[in-house]
């Protein structure tokens, strides 16, 4: 089985049950604080079994259709989860809110804290690994379902701390104040997870430090270019550039430099497909701007 596909997995697994585990305790006590840590685990549940797909089709090879691949497929997976955070955040703030104003007591919280602490020691365990997974395939899609299952950890910690301040207390305003932090987070979260996700969808470049390792790669072998343009696609990278070669070398020298520099750039940067346009050297050209 795919890793990718065995990791997005296993956090569909993790956040079913603990949106079960959140929901009879919260339910049960009545805390908007823990039911709002189960709505928060329904959109990663939702977000995972999107992620689970988006990788799956992002893996498939270039077609007819989609000649440059289907890495898209995990940012739109990334922007439509951070569209979900974003409802599930102001859903929290909204029920919170109506929670200050009634301010009901909560029973059962020695049981919603254990519920919390189990929480976040399972996501801690799951985006640990989705993270990992993420940074070995270089996926949009597993990143940001990390980052869900990252914010859980320290939600989960939040409402925990805050049942427990309720029971030394007996405060039990605490309990949607902590909700409220606990969406707004959840709302910072979302925005960063937003701005990664949909920049590559309008086909931005790629990382600076993957620019400079490109042309660095071309100044080592004392090489003459000029219109490098990058763009990124899921965990693709794109690049092409010209490249300015002696209008005495034979046609298959220069393809022969051309595979060369296309091999070594694809061992320096994961998933990098460049295409290079050769051009006659014009050694007094000042119309033409090299990098």
């Amino acid at each position: 089985m795919n890793k990718k596909v065995k990791v997005a997995r296993l956090s569909i697994l993790s956040n079913s049950f603990l949106i079960v585990i959140k929901l009879v305790v919260g339910l049960t006590s009545g805390s908007v604080s823990i039911i709002s840590e189960a709505i928060h685990s329904s959109m990663d549940l939702l977000a995972s079994i999107i992620a689970l797909f988006s990788v799956k089709i992002s893996n498939t090879p270039a077609d007819k259709e989609h000649p440059y691949g289907h890495g898209k497929f995990e940012n739109i997976s990334g922007v439509i989860e951070a569209l979900l955070i974003f409802v599930a955040a102001v859903w929290i703030i909204v029920e919170a809110i109506k929670k200050l104003v009634v301010n009901d007591p909560i029973g059962s919280i020695g049981l919603g804290f254990i519920v919390m602490f189990v929480s976040a020691l399972v996501n801690y365990f799951v985006s640990s690994r989705l993270y990992k997974v993420a940074i070995e395939t270089d996926s949009i899609a597993l990143e940001a379902d990390a980052l869900h299952l990252k914010a859980d950890v320290y939600t989960s910690a939040g409402v925990g701390v805050g049942l427990f301040l309720i029971w030394i207390t007996g405060l039990y305003y605490l309990d949607p104040i902590v909700a409220i932090l606990v969406a707004v987070f959840i709302l910072f979260e979302a925005f960063q997870l937003l701005k990664n996700a949909f920049f590559p969808l309008v086909d931005t470049a790629m990382a600076d430090n993957e620019v400079q390792i490109i042309m660095d790669t071309l100044r080592d072998r004392s090489l003459r270019f000029h219109d490098l343009k990058t763009r990124r696609a899921g965990h693709y990278r794109f690049a092409e550039i010209h490249l300015e070669m002696f209008e005495d070398l034979l046609l298959k020298d220069v393809h022969n430099v051309c595979d060369e520099i296309e091999n070594e750039l694809k061992t320096k940067i994961k998933n990098l497909e460049i295409n290079i346009h050769a051009e006659p050297l014009e050694q007094l050209d000042k119309n033409i701007k090299t990098v």
